[in-house]
């Protein structure tokens, strides 16, 4: 197993650790199981304030998982350029041109609020980007806690592959598969 997908596990199964120590229910990898990564967020926002020292652990473990998720879910790949340097962390997906960081998006989600240089926001080609975020800019607003938590970003992300997709399919795309080496460009 090569070094970023040993940390990447490492920093999941903390999160299943932690969440089960916590809560006693252990996460299973499925997207059902994020509700309880929202809650764990939530509880460890008041400890992370008292104990700075712990954010790099509760962000790293919970956007490990987050992103182990999507993943699985999605098809895709962890991209991470530097181990010591979490806000260089991506999974880029496979089916679909669409990237992002699953611990800055976890970040966001302890703090309830944009983590500026993390790249937790999508990242897609720039032909896309206007139909989404049109598609993004019609949904309801919701109030931050609900904004940032991993369940409602999976959600969105549902939707968003899901367009992305679409419009693949109505362009004769539908078999083209993104590798890693297409998000170094």
């Amino acid at each position: 197993m090569p070094d970023e997908e040993r940390k990447v596990a490492e920093l999941a199964a903390a999160c299943v650790r932690f969440v089960s120590t916590r809560y006693g229910v252990m996460l299973d990898f499925t997207p059902d199981t994020l509700s309880l990564l929202d809650q764990w967020l939530r509880d460890a926002r008041p400890e992370v304030k008292e104990r700075p020292e712990s954010e790099a652990l509760v962000v790293g473990a919970a956007g490990a998982y987050f992103g182990e998720v999507v993943r699985t879910h999605f098809g895709g790949t962890w991209r991470i350029r530097d181990e010591q340097d979490p806000s260089g962390w991506r999974i880029c997906l496979s089916e679909v041109y669409c990237a992002f960081n699953p611990l800055g998006m976890a970040r966001e989600a302890l703090w309830l609020e944009a983590a500026e240089g993390w790249h937790a926001h999508l990242e897609l080609d720039p032909g896309e980007r206007e139909g989404i975020e049109a598609r993004l800019a019609a949904l309801p607003q919701v109030p931050d806690d609900e904004y940032y938590a991993p369940t409602t970003r999976f959600d969105v992300l549902s939707m968003v592959v899901d367009a992305l997709r679409e419009g693949m399919r109505a362009r004769g795309m539908a078999d083209v598969r993104f590798t890693p080496e297409d998000y170094d460009q």
